[in-house]
């Protein structure tokens, strides 16, 4: 049995190694940071915490016996969910069986068909998670000027592109850009030239990318050195929130337009995320991490805070008081207020648009501050102007 003083372990699973180690290994540095920060501050519920967290390696095969092990044998306190869809899906049948409270990490939709009400996302997709991450795009190209007219979208075929073409369609549809162009290629590409000559030859003014990785770094040079410009490029691409892609790419990225979830802006400089950000920058060349830590820390520290608060209001581990609490307050957080809505989805959508500016060379420093990165929609938490279109945007350089 526990006793008053003995630890309370919180248990989870992260794809350590493996194609997204990178963004998983950010996420862990925010969690320990966290659980530094809560120690000293005499811990939860005057105990300390302690993690229990086995690498999944990335296979979605493997969540659901790391979660047993976690309730059945290492008899954590309170489970968490992992990083992406890929880690947090599989395990939702068990976590629903023994009806746990569950809060994950960047699961796109991962609740949207299960509907489990114990369930609470850290994400800022809000309540139709598919169409927040792409609206932006869409909303944006309709605001320009003379207004685009048609779109072609281009995704890599695999299991994280499929809701967010989903929802660019019904963007497409919603702002009244016609597809005139549709395809996906294998992750294993690696010439992009015939995917981006079909394109040209669509004579799109819109190209939407759900890319990943290494095919997002390949886009973008392909499409640079093309001769074909459509008049706004990128959307949904997962790769330039990372610095090294950012490093490794540089001015090539001048003109992109792509999603973020938080950005060094003077709007979104929340309570607690300066002092996050840097302890997280001081350890991460150390803990061989992303260097600036923007994509992933902010979500992953604000994940335990959510945890954390739950279970200092509640006065324990009840997992059904955890999620009725979830349910009904809104949390302070260094993603700023967080307030839980259907399918346990933020009730409000925070998904930004930004456009890199004015880069030049390949070094870190620059993309410190958020001045390469603009962010250019929603308007609340906008920072500067869209330069349209890409072929303008290009003259940044």
């Amino acid at each position: 049995m526990p006793t008053p003083s003995s630890p309370i372990r919180i248990g989870y699973c992260l794809s350590l190694t493996g194609p997204v180690a990178d963004n998983s290994r950010s996420a862990q540095l925010a969690h320990e940071i966290w659980r530094e920060d809560v120690n000293r501050q005499g811990g939860l519920l005057a105990r300390p915490v302690e993690f229990v967290r086995y690498d999944d390696h990335a296979d979605a095969s493997e969540v659901p016996s790391i979660y047993k092990k976690l309730m059945d044998e290492d008899k954590v306190d309170l489970v968490i969910g992992g990083y992406g869809t890929n880690a947090v899906l599989p395990a939702m049948p068990l976590i629903m069986e023994r009806q746990r409270f569950f809060v994950g990490l960047m699961g796109l939709g991962a609740n949207n068909t299960l509907a489990y009400q114990n369930y609470f996302a850290m994400i800022p997709t809000g309540p139709d998670p598919n169409a927040a991450l792409t609206e932006g795009f869409f909303a944006l190209a309709a605001q320009q000027e003379p207004r685009p007219a048609t779109v072609a979208l281009v995704s890599a075929d695999a299991e994280f592109s499929r809701n967010p073409i989903i929802g660019a369609k019904a963007n497409a549809k919603k702002y009244g850009f016609k597809i005139v162009h549709e395809a996906t290629y294998p992750l294993t590409t690696k010439d992009f030239t015939p995917v981006i000559d079909a394109v040209a030859d669509s004579n799109c003014d819109l190209l939407f990318l759900c890319s990943y990785l290494a095919d997002s770094i390949g886009l973008v040079r392909t499409i640079h050195a093309h001769p074909f410009r459509p008049k706004m490029v990128g959307g949904g691409m997962i790769g330039p929130q990372n610095t090294a892609v950012k490093t490794t790419l540089g001015p090539l990225l001048n003109g992109f337009v792509n999603y973020e979830y938080w950005q060094p802006v003077p709007k979104m400089r929340f309570p607690g995320v300066e002092q996050l950000l840097n302890t997280y920058q001081a350890r991460a060349s150390n803990a061989g991490v992303d260097l600036l830590g923007h994509y992933m820390a902010p979500l992953a520290y604000a994940q335990l805070q959510v945890v954390a608060q739950a279970v200092q209001a509640t006065g324990g581990f009840d997992d059904s008081r955890l999620a009725a609490y979830a349910r009904n307050m809104t949390f302070d957080t260094v993603m700023g207020s967080v307030t839980f809505g259907v399918n346990g989805e933020w009730a409000e959508p925070r998904v930004l648009q930004v456009q890199f500016q004015g880069i030049s060379g390949h070094e870190v420093d620059q993309f410190q501050s958020g001045s390469r990165q603009i962010v250019v929609t929603p308007s609340n938490f906008a920072s500067g102007e869209v330069s349209f279109p890409y072929a303008v945007a290009l003259l940044s350089e």
